[in-house]
């Protein structure tokens, strides 16, 4: 089963620096059906403004992952690391038993970015960060498993939750295939582009959940980039 929640559906917050759109509520965005889905608790499709971030925050209990469509994001927190994301790359904090750190777009032009934040299956750990880059062009084929908690995904960045954050980039007319196993659900969204899911068109950054589905045919009806959590 395919629920699209359109763009336009979403809950919006526009703080000028900071323009935000909550496919879950969040904030002061709320809505009970859309609270999470299984243990993805957070999505968010965010412009940081040029020169704009967020300030040094704490966090406790929570993987975050977030996923660079356009521009860069500085990171910096508690722990002493620092690092620089890029467009195509992807960084994961696990926020453990507590973690402060800052978001910075510390460049001339805003960046786009999802923040993904998965509920983890143990608390009380200490907290941890790490970013890898993923270049879109050396991905290959179909989906690439980017970050994960699952056994088998030992290349991926590890997260500590069952789940796994996996991503595409198709060009118009190419297909991809993922499977499910059962019982798991998924959430997808089109960064850019337009595609076909089973059937169902969703334009760039419409939100798809998926659930009771073993196999999802994705066909890019343009060029088009597509962002995959496969959650309990």
């Amino acid at each position: 089963m395919l629920q699209l929640r359109p763009f336009d559906s979403l809950g919006h917050a526009n703080h000028g620096w900071l323009d935000a759109h909550h496919h879950f509520s969040f904030a002061e965005y709320y809505d009970p059906a859309r609270m999470h889905w299984g243990n993805l608790r957070v999505w968010n499709d965010d412009l940081i403004a040029a020169g704009s971030g967020f300030p040094a925050h704490p966090h406790r209990d929570m993987e975050i992952i977030t996923y660079v469509r356009e521009g860069a994001i500085s990171h910096e927190d508690s722990l002493g690391n620092k690092g620089r994301t890029e467009a195509g790359d992807v960084q994961v904090m696990s926020a453990g038993t507590g973690i402060v750190h800052s978001e910075w777009n510390s460049e001339p032009v805003d960046v786009r970015l999802f923040q993904i934040w998965i509920m983890p299956d143990r608390r009380g750990e200490a907290p941890s960060w790490g970013t890898r880059p993923f270049p879109k062009g050396e991905r290959g084929e179909g989906f690439v498993t980017l970050a994960s908690g699952r056994d088998g995904d030992e290349q991926a960045l590890r997260i500590r939750a069952d789940a796994r954050l996996a991503a595409a980039t198709l060009r118009a007319g190419e297909s991809a295939r993922y499977s499910f196993e059962e019982g798991r659900r998924g959430y997808l969204v089109p960064a850019r582009g337009v595609i076909e899911v089973n059937g169902l068109r969703a334009n760039a950054r419409d939100g798809v959940a998926i659930e009771q589905e073993s196999v999802l045919q994705v066909t890019a009806l343009e060029d088009s980039e597509i962002v995959l959590v496969d959650v309990a």
